[in-house]
């Protein structure tokens, strides 16, 4: 009993670890100076703690909006408060980064517009979307603390890919 156990787990534990490494749970993320681009952001303004109902239903939303063909684009966020800080309200926008600011949005939809110009840093990443951010994060905030950079406090984030991730975060002068 306790090899077929063993063997078992064993199997299991290279599935689970096959699965991660597909997901890009093992790629690391490179960070960059560089200068923004102007991106056009359609999507819903939300503001609230983290485990109100209302963010998913943001993010289904930019889902089906992408799935019905609503809007050809990418998903992507702006986040006015640090996303990956353990306080509980978000301060976000999220939607999709569209191509240009003449797309007819859907009634439920608002356009926010990234300045280009700006100096940032940028992560990017190749894993699913759903592990990209800590990545991104992460690597950023060691980055900017490495270079002693202040950031200012508005993250964009938006995923080419199902498995790219990118943030820029402005640096402060």
């Amino acid at each position: 009993m306790n090899k077929k156990f063993l063997l078992v787990m064993l199997v299991l534990s290279f599935i689970v670890a096959a699965f991660y490494a597909y997901l890009g749970g093992f790629s690391s993320a490179s960070v960059s100076e560089a200068s923004s681009t102007q991106l056009y952001v359609a999507g819903r303004a939300f503001h609230g703690s983290v485990n109100d109902s209302g963010i998913n239903d943001a993010f289904r939303r930019a889902a089906e909006v992408l799935d019905k063909k609503e809007l050809g684009g990418t998903l992507g966020n702006i986040y006015y408060n640090n996303p990956e800080g353990r306080a509980d309200s978000v301060n976000a926008f999220i939607g999709i980064i569209i191509p240009d600011s003449t797309v007819q949005l859907p009634a439920d939809y608002e356009l926010r517009v990234v300045p280009a110009g700006r100096r940032v840093l940028r992560g990017e990443v190749n894993a699913h979307y759903m592990l990209a951010p800590n990545r991104l994060y992460e690597a950023i905030f060691d980055y900017a603390k490495k270079k002693d950079l202040e950031l200012d406090t508005f993250y964009v984030e938006w995923f080419p890919d199902d498995h790219q991730g990118i943030v820029e975060v402005p640096i402060k002068d």
